[in-house]
Order: C-alpha cells, then sequence, then structure tokens
C-alpha cells in the first residue's frame, strides 16, 4: 500500500465478490467494487487503496468466521458491507442452510460492534440487501409462492441491517428503492440478470449509491 493512502475495504457475497482475482490483492472483481475504484482512484490519484474480500456464498455467518483475517488485521480506513441475500437463498431449493431473521441481526450486531472495538477510528457503511422478480430469478423458479417468501425474507434482513445501521450510527444505502424504481424504466432482468445478481447497468446504480454514502461519511 502506498504510505498515506487511505485504504477502502468492500465486503459481502457474490455481488461484490463478482469475479475478483484470489490471488491479486488490487484485484476488485468487474462489479460495482471495481467501478467505485475506478472513480474514486480517477478523482484522487494516490489517496486510496481498495481491497475487495467479498466471497460467494456468503452468510452474515460466513463474514462474522473471517472477522479478524479478512477485515480487522488489513486495518481499513473505510468499509462498506453489503450481504443478506444468501441468509434467505440458503434455505432456498432443498439446502435449509439460511440464517433466520432473528439470528442475522444478532450476528451483524456482534461483526460490527466487534469491529469498532478494534478499529474505532474506522468508518463503515451499510448496504441493504436487495432482490428482484426477474424473468428467471435465481433460487425461486418465478414460483409465485417462493417468490413471495424469497422477497419478504430479504426485506426482513435489509430491516434488520438498518438497524444496525441505526444503533451504531452509520449511514445505511438503500438499494431496493432504487432498484424498483429502475424497473419502471427496464425490465428487472436488465438489472439484476436472475434476480439477484447485477448487471453491468444493476452495478452502477449500486456504485453510484456508494459514493453517495461515501461523499457524507
Amino acid at each position: 500500500m502506498k504510505c498515506g493512502a487511505k485504504l477502502i475495504l468492500f465486503q459481502g457475497d457474490s455481488i461484490t465478490d463478482c469475479g475478483r482475482n484470489r490471488e491479486d490483492i488490487t484485484s476488485t472483481g468487474v462489479g460495482y467494487a471495481h467501478m467505485v475504484k475506478g472513480q474514486l482512484g480517477c478523482e484522487y490519484p494516490g489517496e486510496y487503496e481498495f481491497i475487495n474480500k467479498g466471497i460467494s456464498g456468503n452468510r452474515i455467518i460466513d463474514v462474522y468466521a473471517r472477522i479478524k483475517m479478512d477485515i480487522i488485521n488489513l486495518k481499513p480506513d473505510y468499509m462498506s458491507l453489503l450481504i443478506g441475500v444468501n441468509d434467505v437463498w440458503h434455505e432456498l431449493g432443498g439446502k435449509h442452510n439460511g440464517v433466520a431473521a432473528e439470528k442475522f441481526e444478532k450476528i451483524y450486531d456482534m461483526l460490527i460492534g466487534e469491529i469498532i472495538e478494534a478499529l474505532p477510528d474506522i468508518k463503515i457503511m451499510i448496504m441493504e440487501p436487495f432482490v428482484l422478480e426477474a424473468e428467471k430469478t435465481t433460487a425461486t423458479e418465478t414460483e409465485p409462492e417462493r417468490w413471495n417468501y424469497f422477497r419478504s425474507e430479504v426485506s426482513l434482513r435489509a430491516a434488520a441491517a438498518k438497524r444496525i445501521a441505526e444503533k451504531y450510527n452509520l449511514p445505511f444505502v438503500t438499494l431496493q428503492d432504487k432498484l424498483d424504481e429502475a424497473c419502471k424504466q427496464a425490465p428487472a432482468s436488465y438489472w439484476l440478470r436472475d434476480g439477484v445478481h447485477p448487471t453491468p447497468m444493476g452495478h452502477w446504480i449500486i456504485k453510484n449509491e456508494w459514493m453517495k454514502a461515501f461523499r457524507e461519511m
């Protein structure tokens, strides 16, 4: 890392991971994290370093399990966290390995509390998990009952994430409403290819909201 540069850490699941190269610490994948890196790196050359530690398939308990190695030990100045959809998704499709809403909030609270205790000067933004009913929504197979369950349960995780943000006085980045609004201009699959994973256009929306929150931190 360049001496004096501020470190920005992106944390989350596949939406953050987005194909990053595990062997290259500078790799930020091809999603919103990469877009943020490009924009901030261009606007403020040399002032920031970027690390993406998102891991595809992660739930809140998976992020908590790697709190020391992938968060505290890195000593980031800034961290964003987008997590929650897998905590629901992993309960579907016969996996039955999701994280209940109450436990999700409990672990989320522990995670943020311990990070702040270890890194009292860190600035954290909490990002809202989201889902859309695309033409072929992953894990629901467009079955109405499963889709309703998926959307309502993701909303519960989003509400929990917002409460955690409020408890610790952290920025909460709303994304579901932005994506719902975007669907008035183009179909859901234009923004989230399978109802979960963003297209480049969906990532651009996330990037824009990330940037708005960052500029206010």
